[in-house]
Order: C-alpha cells, then structure tokens, then sequence
C-alpha cells in the first residue's frame, strides 16, 4: 500500500509541473511541429523532383499567415509561439523556393 504523504507529494509535483505548461508553450509547439512536417514536404519534393498536387496559392497564404503570426505572437507576449512560427515561415519559405524552382525546371525540361 502507498503511504498517503507520497501520493499527496506526487499530486503536488504534478500540479506544479502543468502549472509551466502555458498556452504559449503547447502553441508554440504546436508551431515547431507544424515546421517539421513542412521539412518533409521539402524532403519529398526534393526526392521526387517535381511538384504534383500541390497549390502553390495555399502555400503562400500560409507563409503570409505564418508571417502576420510573427507580428501577432510578440503583440500577445507569446515568444515561445515567436519562435515556433519563425521556423514554420522559414520551412514554408524553403518549401516554396524549391516548388517553384523545379516548376520551372519541368516547364524548360518540356521546351
């Protein structure tokens, strides 16, 4: 049986430790995340050499979003999501950069 003066520290321990998780914390990782998955869009379309299926429209809204969230974020005192969404914008910026240079290499290659 578990003395009871153990499970009050536990219950203690815990509270204290959700009390550091913010709303900013679980945004801004939600942002680092968003990030790495947009890594993997670049490393697809790097393997694959082509762009198929994609909107290049839609990535740019969200790049725009991404950048309008860099100016939002500061103004909420948010640096945590700061930082994430720096890493979304720069991944977004990398993704279009590449969509749109071997777009323009499969338009020449057609040629």
């Amino acid at each position: 049986m578990i003395p009871l003066d153990i499970i009050t520290s536990i219950h203690t321990l815990l509270a204290s430790l959700l009390a550091l998780i913010t709303m900013d914390a679980i945004n801004g990782l939600f942002e680092l995340s968003a990030g790495l998955f947009v890594l993997n869009h670049c490393r697809v379309l790097k393997a694959h050499k082509a762009v198929r299926g994609i909107s290049l429209v839609s990535v740019g809204f969200f790049m725009l979003w991404g950048c309008w969230n860099l100016i939002y974020y500061p103004a909420l005192n948010q640096p945590l999501s700061f930082y994430g969404g720096l890493f979304v914008v720069t991944a977004n910026v990398l993704y279009l950069g590449m969509a749109l240079h071997f777009r323009k290499l499969e338009v020449t290659n057609k040629a």
